[in-house]
């Protein structure tokens, strides 16, 4: 009974062994883990790259840099007024007076025949021109009184040369670049070329204006600087009344050595521009990138009535290129004017024709803080007092023309209307009605009060005309 109670139960006395570890599946086990968290590890790293900008900027929204480019004032204008010139005349009438006094005097004196009288007159002629001499001495440098030489007006000319050559550093060409088919259907590039101005510059881009036309349905744009480094840039506004665009180029992608060698352009004050002003053109006037011309401004009062705005254009005796482009700059190297050639007379086709800028800087300044630029459809001129008196036209913005399908046209304005308000602010100006629109945003709606001519005179109508973008 003992043996079968031990061999019954002998399953007891066995031992069980581990399985023995199997070391090269444990390092490939090792091994596809490792790979796994570095594929995850990479796909991480990648995903968080690309969102990154999107979540800096959900969390810490970057406010966007604002271009600020101060209005001019006719005020600062250095020419005297009409008040110091007539206290001036009154001066110089005075002085006259007392002079032929003087004279008359000294003349009677000398018919008397008096010797002493005579003596006097002498020492006072000689101690007068003894102080004369003295006064010309110290006021009139000696170099003054030479004759001027060739070699000085060749000074005069590097002078201004060289003012051309530094404001030539804030000058780009741009290039746009279009992708197109012959009549046999191979495909082909051309490229339009036109001058631009570096306006201003942001932690993040350059702002460079130009003509649109160089870049209309440019598939790439190209911006190359006066250092021949080219970058790509793009379109941020553009104004199709005047055909004027801001193009935006990253400063991420300019090189230290680009940087600098361009500088911002300084927009001067050209309400103070008097003819006979010595300008200089620069950009490419001739057609020839960063070419330099120098000249005067021929005439300041001319002036071209667009679409809801008045420019005046200062023409010169600078012969350019009918396709000429880039800026007129002072002699202390500010621009002055934006060579536009589209706008010259027939007479002015083979000298240059300028913008003046002091009226174009309220329009940079919103293109480049990528605002559109409002339009109704409308050319003004001012209802002058003479104007008022001679034809009793009342006070206002008067209307020459109605753009067609324009939202002016829309609203029911018709030629010979007198603007006199717009939404509560009293016109009385076309320059009033060009600083209330550019004020407005488009899709603003605004009710225009207007004076039109009827059988019994004029009569108050009100207009509701719903602002839009000129395409």
């Amino acid at each position: 009974m003992q043996e079968k109670e031990k061999g019954g139960f002998s399953f007891i006395n066995e031992q069980i062994k581990e399985k023995p570890l199997n070391k090269k599946r444990l390092v490939k086990k090792a091994l596809f883990t490792v790979a796994l968290a570095v594929i995850f590890g990479a796909v991480a790293a990648l995903v968080f790259s690309l969102l990154q900008p999107e979540f800096s900027n959900w969390f810490y929204p970057e406010e966007k840099p604002v271009v600020t480019i101060p209005q001019d004032d006719v005020t600062e204008t250095e020419e005297p007024s009409q008040g110091d010139i007539q206290e001036a005349s009154e001066q110089k009438d005075t002085q006259e007076t007392e002079n032929d006094g003087q004279q008359g005097e000294n003349g009677a004196a000398e018919n008397n025949g008096s010797q002493e009288n005579g003596e006097v007159g002498n020492s006072q002629q000689e101690q007068t021109g003894e102080t004369e001499t003295e006064q010309t001495g110290e006021n009139v440098p000696d170099n003054d009184l030479r004759e001027l030489e060739l070699a000085d007006f060749q000074k005069l000319q590097n002078k201004l040369y060289a003012v051309g050559k530094e404001a030539n550093k804030s000058i780009v060409t741009v290039t746009g670049v279009k992708s197109d088919t012959d009549w046999f259907n191979n495909p082909y590039e051309s490229k339009g070329q036109a001058s631009g101005i570096i306006v201003a510059e942001s932690s993040r881009e350059l702002l460079v204006l130009t003509e649109r036309k160089a870049i209309a349905d440019a598939q790439e744009i190209y911006v190359t600087f006066i250092n021949d480094v080219s970058v790509k840039a793009e379109l941020k506004k553009y104004d199709g009344n005047t055909g004027i665009a801001v193009l935006s180029v990253k400063t991420s992608e300019l090189t230290e050595s680009t940087k600098n060698a361009i500088t911002v352009a300084v927009l001067g004050n050209s309400l103070t521009v008097a003819q006979g002003t010595i300008a200089i053109a620069i950009g490419s006037p001739l057609g020839t990138n960063y070419s330099i011309l120098t000249g005067n401004i021929t005439s300041t009062t001319n002036s071209i009535s667009t679409i809801d705005h008045n420019y005046s254009v200062f023409t010169t005796d600078i012969v350019g290129s009918s396709n000429g482009s880039g800026a007129l700059v002072n002699v202390d190297g500010e621009i002055i004017g934006i060579v536009m050639q589209g706008y010259s007379s027939a007479g002015d086709e083979n000298t240059l024709t300028a913008i003046s800028i002091s009226e174009l800087k309220a329009l940079i300044e919103m293109l480049s803080n990528g605002q559109d630029i409002p339009y109704i459809g409308l050319e003004v001129t001012t209802v002058t007092a003479a104007i008022e008196r001679e034809y009793e036209i009342p006070k206002g913005a008067y209307i020459k023309d109605v753009c067609m399908d324009s939202p002016a046209m829309a609203a029911g304005l018709q030629n010979g209307d007198v603007i006199t308000e717009i939404d509560g602010d009293e016109i009385l100006t076309a320059e009033n009605y060009e600083k209330k629109l550019l004020s407005l945003k488009p899709e603003d709606t605004v009710e225009v009060k207007i004076e039109r001519q009827g059988p019994e005179g004029y009569t108050e109508i009100t207009c509701t005309v719903e602002v839009s973008v000129l395409p």
